[in-house]
Order: C-alpha cells, then structure tokens, then sequence
C-alpha cells in the first residue's frame, strides 16, 4: 500500500510524494503513471529512489505553470494508488 501527501503548488508546479513498500511497487506505480500521461501527451517531472517517487506537474507550453491539464493528470495519478 502506498502512502502519499496530498497535491501542493509550489514554485509553479503541482508536487506529490509517494512512499511505496518496495522499489518494485514503486516501478509498476511509475509505469501506470507513464501509460496515463503519454495517453494525455501530458509527461511528469519525477525522480525515484528505491520505494519513494516524487512527481512534479506543469505545462510547458504555457510557460511552466499549472494548469487544468496538471490537475487532470494530478488526478488520474491519484485513482492509480
């Protein structure tokens, strides 16, 4: 089961932290996410060190802030825990 903090804009990105069990589920996580965001033609900023990835969202084309299309992905994300 992952564990997560809730979505907050900071320095004009959404931002999240997912802790995971292990680094494999924190992978499959990843990977869902992939699937849902090239779908959205819409992709994330994130890192992964071992069970934890951290997700940054914003819309380059519209000048690197966040957007309804950074919600909308923010929350799909969210449906994938």
């Amino acid at each position: 089961m992952a564990t997560a903090q809730s979505w907050v804009t900071k320095d004009n990105t959404l931002y999240n932290k997912f802790e995971f069990k292990n680094f494999s589920e924190a992978f499959a996580f990843m990977t869902r996410v992939a699937l849902e965001a090239e779908k959205m033609d819409h992709h994330p900023l994130w890192t992964n060190v071992y069970n934890r990835v951290e997700i940054w969202l914003n819309t380059h084309s519209e000048g690197d802030i966040v957007t309804d299309k950074d919600r909308a992905l923010a929350k799909k994300i969210d449906a994938l825990l």
